[in-house]
């Protein structure tokens, strides 16, 4: 097993090394534009990571590494266009520097170039590589109108929230490490314990996700704490607060602010009162717990084994 700074290196090669169109520029650049600002790319990474685990080379696996890596900037695309998001990795957003139709166009080149790289070298597995992800694709979409449906429901339950971001968030994690598995040539049984591991890591990153916006460094994190509290974000803290505050002030305080600040130290200290910094992490340490259950259930040797167990407990510690 490589370390996780060598997979993101070859993932950053192989990307650099993309040969895509000059023209026309107006559909290329913003492609481009959005690959070179990089990421965590923690999926491409967990593709070539599960298939170098299985004793493969994890080049085996390359083309749909990138392909998912490709995938998931797609949906990025067009989530910023209907969030009408301004910034992304500090970077202006692409229907902000070009133009909404802009976005929404190079975002479907995006999605049909990843599955042009996916079918690469896949040979044999080719069919199963494209219901593994088109399948993942369909439960993205309905996770983000899942999302979209939360904007506009006050009684929306934990149980759904958690519905909500394994589709929107957590399958392609799980599809990611699949992936992997599958280019190695392992059978079925492996393929959906990888995915079992990838679907929990990614409940657990986004929770602690829900957490860093709330109550993580702003110096750190990257950017400013409580953005879900002012947008009304339905998360997890949110959701529960709204159930368990006897005292009606999140209720209340739902909806625009001429004090920002005083909102969100009042929903801050109701989540305090209610014990959700705490709660919300016993949570994250039940999927990463499950996450590792997962991988035990593979008999993987200890290296690989400890490669995964290690990225899944950096993940709920994690700042940024």
């Amino acid at each position: 097993m490589l370390t996780y700074d060598k997979y993101l290196a070859t993932v950053n090669r192989a990307i650099e090394r993309l040969a895509l169109p000059d023209s026309p520029a107006g559909l290329y650049d913003p492609i481009r534009y959005t690959l070179s600002a990089g990421g965590k790319r923690i999926r491409p990474v967990l593709t070539l990571a599960a298939c170098d685990a299985f004793d493969r080379d994890p080049m085996t696996s390359i083309h749909q590494a990138v392909a998912i890596e490709m995938f998931h900037n797609f949906t990025l695309l067009h989530d910023d266009v209907m969030d009408k998001a301004d910034m992304r990795r500090g970077l202006p957003t692409v229907h902000r520097k070009w133009n909404e139709e802009t976005a929404i166009l190079s975002g479907d080149a995006m999605l049909t170039t990843a599955t042009m790289l996916l079918s690469i070298h896949a040979e044999s597995r080719l069919a199963t590589a494209l219901d593994l992800f088109n399948g993942t694709a369909m439960k993205i979409y309905e996770g983000q109108q899942l999302d979209m449906d939360f904007e506009k429901r006050l009684d929306v339950t934990v149980a759904e929230y958690m519905e909500m971001i394994r589709f929107k968030t957590s399958v392609l994690l799980g599809c990611a490490c699949a992936m992997g598995a599958l280019m190695a040539d392992v059978n079925i049984e492996m393929q959906q314990r990888f995915f079992e591991y990838g679907e929990n890591l990614g409940l657990a990153f986004q929770l602690q996700d829900d957490f860093l916006d709330t109550f993580g460094n702003p110096d750190t994190f990257g950017k400013a704490i409580g953005g879900d509290i002012l947008n009304d974000k339905k998360t997890w803290l949110l959701i529960t607060a709204l159930g368990e505050d006897k005292t009606g002030t999140v209720k209340s305080l739902l909806g625009p602010t001429d004090n920002p600040a005083e909102k969100i130290e009042a929903v801050m200290k109701v989540y305090r009162d209610l014990n959700l910094p705490e709660r919300i992490h016993e949570l994250i340490d039940r999927h990463i717990a499950d996450a590792i259950e997962a991988l035990d259930k593979m008999q993987l040797r200890d290296e690989a084994r400890e490669f995964f167990v290690e990225l899944a407990l950096k993940s709920a510690t994690r700042d940024k």
